[in-house]
Order: structure tokens, then sequence, then C-alpha cells
């Protein structure tokens, strides 16, 4: 007998879920921490308010990426363009007062110095967040690494 391999995809499928106690038959409610509001839902008024430019606040542990003391709000990060590096490329960042993109970010994954930025450092947003005035969504007792108090 043939069986397409679709088919006997869909039919070991059909007889995993199916299985009585299988966790597939229960319903699993997932709760978000901002409650039912979908975070591209959320209304414009009840966002945190994003701080002003000012200096940035020191880091809480080491490796920390250092956080944007400014708005990144319609910023443009493309494959093409990066809106980060109009202030804070090499070129640029003397003129603008800004912070220089680290050497760090010049290295790929094996350590090889590059002369543009690392593809996997390219978008700025994925490490470094703005500076917010934003509560901690859950109780904590975060303490600074030692080398930072």
């Amino acid at each position: 007998m043939k069986t397409l391999p679709g088919l006997l995809v869909l039919s070991f499928a059909v007889l995993v879920a199916g299985s009585p106690g299988h966790a597939a038959d229960v319903a699993v409610k997932l709760k978000s921490l901002r409650g039912d509001t979908p975070i591209d839902k959320t209304p414009e008024a009840n966002m945190f308010k994003q701080e002003k430019d000012r200096p940035p606040i020191p880091r809480d542990f080491l490796q920390q990426p250092p956080l944007i003391p400014h708005s990144v709000r319609n910023y443009d990060i493309t494959l093409n363009f990066n809106k980060c590096m109009d202030c804070h490329s090499w070129t640029k960042y003397k003129e603008a007062g800004a912070t220089k993109v680290s050497l760090t970010h010049f290295k790929d994954s094996s350590g090889t110095d590059l002369v543009n930025i690392s593809p996997r450092r390219y978008f700025c947003t994925q490490c470094h967040v703005p500076q917010t005035d934003a509560a901690p969504l859950i109780n904590n007792n975060f303490q600074k690494a030692d080398g930072l108090r």
C-alpha cells in the first residue's frame, strides 16, 4: 500500500491530538502581564512615557547594553538604512555629541574584525531599549551586580 508523506503526517497528528488525556485536549489560556490589550492595540494615552533626551542612566548588570536616552519613535532601521548611524557612527558621533558605536559591533561571530557593523549587531533596538518611566510589570527584588553598586 502506498501512502503520501503528507497524508501520513496528517494521520499521525490526528491520532496524537485525538488521544484521550493528551495535552492537546486541555485548553491553555495564556495571560499577558499587560492584561487583555494586545501589544499593537495599546491606546497611545496609556503607553509609558518615553524619557526626553537626557544623560544615560547607569547600567544594572555586567554586559548590559546601554539604554537609549532619547526617543526612537519612527526611527527607520531597515536592511538598507539605519537612522541610529546618523549620530552614532564613527564619522558623525563627535559632531552629534553622541556615543560612538562600540568596537564590539565591528566583529563577526568568530571575532574577526570587520570594516562595517556586523549584521548581527546592525539592528540596534534588538538589544538597546529607550529609557522610560515605566514601572516594573511585576514586583521583584533585583539587585545591581556587585561591581556596579
